[in-house]
């Protein structure tokens, strides 16, 4: 199909559009980590509840977000878009009257099914409707501007949060999705590959969502059941069956939602992985970073939205000449460093423990979040440049779907298990350190119990002032131990990635005028 100058009336609106929408989905993830405390009291949630608040949208997303960019491929991409975001606004209205945590939880659920409809056709629109020449540096807008505002969603949150205005995190989509599909109704042209297979891959939608439905379920229940119950093994067994199973069939379908040819390609294979470990570091950090923030360190929700004010400037400065320059020169070191950094960042934020308060921000967290910003400045723009450039246009919406169910898969399990992980270490955490308190062994056992709600435990009632205030300290002190392996873990994952680039990701050869990516 015919391709548009990025600079031209038909590019902007498609940039426009694209950002829009995608920055829609992304600012409501990261703006709903920072109200989680606020949610939490304000609908009596438990921990549990809050990774199911999370994981319920990331499952539907990686779940079906496969088929979302292979239906963009098949039946066209613009109405697939405009499909999946008129689902997500109706889900995030749904969300912001939700009377308790479980509708809540459920219109979660409604919203990750539009997010899988819509995510993979922003970069998939820019693929196949922008000029060859200039893909990287449309890409690389449309990473920096989505980054940008994704990032302006914790100091959004933050705000609406200490107002008590938590809910209106769902109610902002909906002015911003009507505008979107709008210009994509007024403005984009359909994109859709000529002779295009419209048959879909029923068995693999089926074996994905089951396969990390279960996974998930698994993990979540550790904390309750332990890990030697047979709840645990039994759905992890059977989602990691399912997941094989999908791997099979996709082999020998001949309607692949993932066509598996893909992954032959070096550089499509490791920036997928690449992607995988990264942002399951980034997401886990960035959550737990979040909770520390303001369940231990004694931030307002504003306050933590602000700490991350230096990671949105450094996208704006950095990310986009990223791009540009990755487009030139070739993306191969970018991807080594930028992870490497992004995991040396997490390490630095690892190393703060109780601080005193928003005052030392600037000799504690600071520093960690500055090299954390910067790695993923380098990283952001000629990661996803990277990606769609090694597949031709036919496989655009394909790419980018499995691209995004990478890291929204990497999301599921990073919250799953280092949820966890998280409330059995907080646990032993807390039980060594009323150990040597002097409390009934009852106080003690109503203590422990609170486990479950991380930094947001209460002590028990039946106690006297000085036990109440000693428990709390106990909680402070589990809690930050807990943040600190938690990070640790979270720095590894990235440090992974970065391994990833170097051992697969290799710099394509210079584009020419009318090539097709990947050729």
């Amino acid at each position: 199909m015919a391709t548009v100058p990025l600079g031209s009336s038909q590019g902007k609106w498609i940039m426009t559009a694209t950002i829009l929408a995608s920055a829609m989905a992304f600012i409501d993830g990261t703006a709903l980590n920072v109200v989680l405390p606020a949610l939490q009291k304000s609908l009596n949630a438990t921990g549990a509840d809050l990774f199911w608040l999370l994981n319920a949208y990331l499952l539907m997303l990686a779940s079906l977000i496969l088929i979302g960019g292979s239906l963009g491929d098949k039946l066209g991409r613009k109405k697939i878009y405009m499909i999946g975001i008129l689902v997500f606004i109706f889900g995030s209205a749904a969300c912001g009257f939700a009377p308790n945590v479980n509708i809540l939880i459920t219109c979660r659920v409604v919203q990750g099914i539009g997010g899988a409809l819509m995510i993979p056709g922003s970069l998939s629109l820019i693929s196949s409707s922008i000029d060859e020449r200039e893909k990287g540096k449309a890409i690389g807008t449309w990473s920096a501007v989505t980054t940008i505002v994704t990032l302006g969603g914790p100091i959004l949150g933050g705000a609406l949060a200490d107002a008590g205005l938590w809910r209106y995190i769902f109610f902002i989509n909906v002015p911003i999705g009507v505008a979107a599909l709008i210009i994509l109704w007024k403005k984009v042209a359909e994109s859709k590959e000529a002779g295009a297979d419209s048959a879909l891959d029923y068995p693999g939608v089926i074996m994905t969502a089951l396969g990390l439905a279960l996974l998930t379920f698994g993990f979540l229940r550790m904390p309750a059941v332990g890990f030697n119950n047979w709840q645990v093994y039994l759905t992890l067994a059977s989602g990691l069956l399912l997941l094989i199973l999908f791997i099979f069939t996709e082999k020998k379908s001949l309607h692949p939602m993932m066509p598996l040819h893909l992954f032959t390609n070096r550089t499509f294979s490791g920036t997928n992985l690449l992607t995988f470990f990264l942002y399951a570091g980034l997401g886990s950090g960035m959550l737990f970073l979040s909770l520390d923030l303001v369940q231990a360190q004694g931030y307002s929700q504003l306050q933590s939205g602000l700490t991350f004010l230096p990671f949105t400037l450094l996208m704006i400065a950095v990310a986009r000449p990223a791009g540009s320059f990755a487009d030139k020169a070739g993306p191969r070191l970018f991807l080594i460093a930028g992870p490497a950094m992004a995991g040396a960042g997490l390490l630095i934020l690892s190393l703060v423990g109780q601080t005193k308060g928003p005052s030392a921000y600037w000799t504690t967290f600071f520093p960690g979040i500055l090299v954390l910003g910067l790695g993923m400045s380098f990283t952001v723009a000629p990661l996803t440049t990277a990606v769609m450039r090694s597949v031709s246009d036919e496989f655009s919406g394909t790419a980018s779907g499995i691209n995004n169910a990478m890291t929204r898969i990497s999301n599921v399990f990073a919250n799953a298990i280092f949820g966890a992980l998280a409330v059995l270490l907080f646990a032993g955490a807390l039980a060594a350190k009323l150990k040597h308190l002097p409390l009934s062994l009852e106080q003690k056992n109503a203590a422990v119990a609170q486990a479950a709600n991380l930094g947001n435990a209460k002590p028990p009632e039946n106690m006297n002032a000085y036990g109440k205030a000693e428990v709390i300290r106990s909680y402070h002190e589990s809690f930050i131990t807990t943040y600190a392996v938690i990070m640790r873990l979270s720095a590894g994952l990235a440090f992974l990635g970065a391994l990833m680039a170097v051992l697969f990701v290799r710099n394509p050869p210079p584009a020419k005028a009318g090539d097709g990516p990947g050729r």
